[in-house]
């Protein structure tokens, strides 16, 4: 059995997700997001912020996998996921980024993603930083990827291809380990 953590689980993205891994039968679940209102009742539940040192730290606490979704203050939330799994020794992070982080000059609406994906690179677990093109709602999967450091391409992806791929890395964890990946639709 597989304990998952989603951090920032009222996003649209993490509640696709969150469908999608309840179908699967060795996986638990907790939800943590600052407003649990639209969460999914069948899961654990923790309302806090990352902020909260204490609330992540419980959180944290007997995880396998930590999945990340969320907007903000990205470096200093970064920090606290890292110190709050360091401290509970769980080893694996998914961490959603943004496309264009490397790209010189870095526009300046993207530079928290960019610190974020530094820190979570540089904090010794074992990580998947995912750098999507833009969303939509479209009922699809398909989706490519791309390795750091080579050319992003492809178009705007589904929010349901991204949630699959999440998926798919959640259910088998060594994929794609220690890998910083663009995410788009082919063109």
């Amino acid at each position: 059995m597989q304990n998952v953590l989603i951090i920032g689980a009222g996003g649209g993205i993490a509640q696709i997700v969150t469908a999608l891994l309840l179908k699967e039968k060795n996986i638990n679940l907790t939800l943590f997001a600052r407003n649990t209102s639209r969460l999914n009742p069948q899961c654990r539940i923790i309302e806090g912020d990352v902020f909260d040192m204490s609330v992540l730290k419980t959180a944290v606490q007997g995880q396998d996998i930590v999945y990340v979704n969320l907007a903000g203050e990205l470096e200093q939330m970064a920090k606290n996921i890292v110190s709050a799994m360091r401290e509970a020794d769980v080893k694996k992070i998914i961490f959603i980024s943004s496309i264009d982080i490397y790209n010189v000059p870095l526009r300046s609406v993207l530079k928290p993603y960019r610190k974020a994906a530094d820190v979570i690179e540089a904090s010794g677990l074992e990580y998947t930083i995912l750098r999507p093109t833009w969303f939509s709602n479209t009922d699809e999967v398909d989706y490519e990827t791309t390795q750091k450091g080579t050319p992003e391409k492809g178009s705007v992806i589904s929010r349901k291809s991204l949630a699959t791929l999440i998926t798919e890395i959640i259910k088998s964890p060594e994929k794609f380990k220690n890998q910083n990946l663009g995410v788009n639709k082919p063109e």
